[in-house]
């Protein structure tokens, strides 16, 4: 079985107020934030390794950029949310297990050889950082066994942020791909997790990064963060 890699980038990222696609966004070193995500997962997995690019507004941009990777479609993109669109890819997929990211995070290239040892392994997990929690951003709570228990920009008391790098297990695909089609439109990947958690006991264990960067680029002052470490 071979891993997929997926990036979501299907979104139309109106917040950073640019007329591409924003995983298109150039950073201070002359690469698009994309362009530094498959560097990066060239650097942990290899130059052979085959990416999966889940588009949509504005596609055909993407797919000049990057057109030895293969496409997966959200003709809803402006009606749906993450969810959706990492269902798409999931149904897209074989068998094996699935390593996917957000299209518009800046990170550092130890992040993906660090999680590449439990894609190895076949361990399902979420890339977090704890040395911020801030009320918007995604954040998470763990059981008894230090796995994730709760998943979401609601979570009280949270222990970190997800970073937006995530895996999920070939054995526990079904679970996520059956969740994330019952997660509303609107709803986040992460609803699906947390549900998968919840109700078919999947157990997704928290890879922290928080001495890496990792910055998910939302509006200019984001940009600016990023282009500190690139």
């Amino acid at each position: 079985m071979s891993t997929q890699i997926v990036i979501l980038a299907a979104g139309m990222g109106s917040r950073l107020g640019r007329s591409l696609p924003k995983p298109l966004t150039e950073l201070s070193d002359g690469r698009t934030i994309m362009q530094q995500q498959f560097d990066n997962i060239h650097a942990a997995f290899g130059a052979d390794a085959k990416v999966t690019i889940v588009v949509g507004y504005k596609l055909e941009h993407i797919v000049e950029a990057f057109p030895d990777a293969d496409f997966v479609y959200n003709e809803e993109y402006d009606q749906t949310n993450t969810s959706k669109s990492l269902l798409r890819a999931l149904r897209a997929g074989g068998s094996g297990g699935t390593l996917w990211m957000n299209g518009d995070v800046v990170f550092d290239p130890e992040a993906l050889r660090r999680a590449a040892k439990l894609v190895a392994r076949d361990q399902s997990f979420v890339t977090v950082n704890t040395a911020k929690v801030s009320d918007e951003e995604v954040k998470y709570t763990t059981d008894a066994e230090g796995f994730i228990k709760e998943l979401s920009k609601t979570v009280k008391g949270g222990l970190g942020e997800a970073v937006g790098i995530n895996y999920i297990a070939s054995h526990q695909k079904a679970a996520l791909v059956r969740q994330l089609a019952r997660v509303g439109d609107q709803d986040y990947f992460e609803r699906g997790l947390e549900l998968a958690i919840e109700q078919d006991g999947v157990r997704i264990e928290p890879v922290d990064i928080s001495d890496l960067y990792a910055v998910e680029v939302d509006f200019a002052e984001d940009l600016e963060r990023a282009n500190l470490f690139v």
